[in-house]
């Protein structure tokens, strides 16, 4: 049996006898740069790990991935290694705060779109033989709409897009969602409203998405997840290199992160598929 054959074998094995819990993946993306992307991936995190969930943040950012600055970290390796075979994943994950697990990419994704059948196989091979017991798994995609972006978005669970009352943020946030829905069919959206001063400034924000996307789109569903505030403590926390939620728990944004931690977990998971080996299968094998 050549390699080609035993990855689509290992593939239909996995597809028949899903094992484990159920796995929750979230793409969080924005059309634009800037608006605070990362900083709700990372203290999403933390808040979702103290509520008891085995986060594993996947950074796809590739032009300006900075999970690690935000969290103090300096990862030695990333995803390049494994697929080049110089290190297993199990050295090149780290560990950060809360116990939950980092997968630096660097522009190593990319490279995921480009592997030959022999290469998928033995990434799928790595990634299968590394133990972790995560449930909830968080994706910092790039701005904007380039392949990466739209490939994470299509291999996750749920897609979160972040947006701020900026209309070039609006502009751009619409523009992502239309690229999902008319390139890759995707129907499903959640919005989350970043750096706003109070729940109704949010809610417009939100309003004139979904009237735009309901006016030129249609058949789309877009959920208002909920908003963080304008909060000075932010960037005072991303000075020190330390996640708002730990560098200043009592502050207005980190109670609004708590909140939508509580939301996401009482949120059903919309498409049940799974653990994590078939996660990583599905994201191995759409490129």
């Amino acid at each position: 049996m050549d390699q080609a054959q035993s990855l689509r074998r290992l593939t239909a094995q996995h597809r028949s006898t899903p094992v484990g819990p159920a796995l929750r993946t979230m793409a969080i993306t924005s059309g634009k740069g800037g608006v605070g992307k990362t900083n709700v991936v990372v203290n999403l995190a933390l808040e979702l790990a103290r509520l008891g969930r085995k986060v594993l943040l996947i950074d796809a950012d590739l032009g300006l991935a900075n999970v690690d600055v935000v969290l103090g970290l300096a990862p030695k390796y990333s995803i390049n290694d494994v697929i080049r075979g110089e290190k297993s994943l199990r050295e090149v994950v780290v560990e950060g705060p809360q116990g939950i697990k980092i997968l630096p990419a660097a522009s190593g994704i990319s490279e995921l779109a480009h592997l030959t059948s022999d290469e998928k196989l033995m990434i799928l091979q790595e990634l299968d033989s590394y133990d972790t017991d995560a449930d909830t798994v968080l994706i910092d995609t790039a701005a904007g709409i380039s392949d990466m972006v739209l490939y994470f978005n299509t291999a996750a669970q749920e897609r979160v897009v972040v947006a701020t009352g900026e209309p070039t943020s609006l502009t751009d946030a619409y523009a992502l969602i239309k690229v999902l829905y008319t390139q890759r069919q995707e129907r499903r959206f959640k919005v989350l409203v970043n750096n706003v001063p109070d729940a109704r400034a949010a809610k417009e924000v939100y309003r004139k998405l979904a009237m735009a996307a309901d006016h030129f789109l249609g058949g789309l569903s877009l959920d208002y997840l909920g908003f963080i505030p304008s909060d000075p403590a932010v960037n005072k926390s991303v000075m020190q290199q330390k996640p708002l939620v730990e560098a200043f728990p009592n502050s207005p944004a980190a109670q609004a992160f708590k909140r939508l931690a509580i939301t996401v977990v009482n949120t059903p998971v919309e498409q049940t598929s799974g653990n994590i080996k078939f996660f990583w299968r599905r994201l191995v094998n759409m490129a």
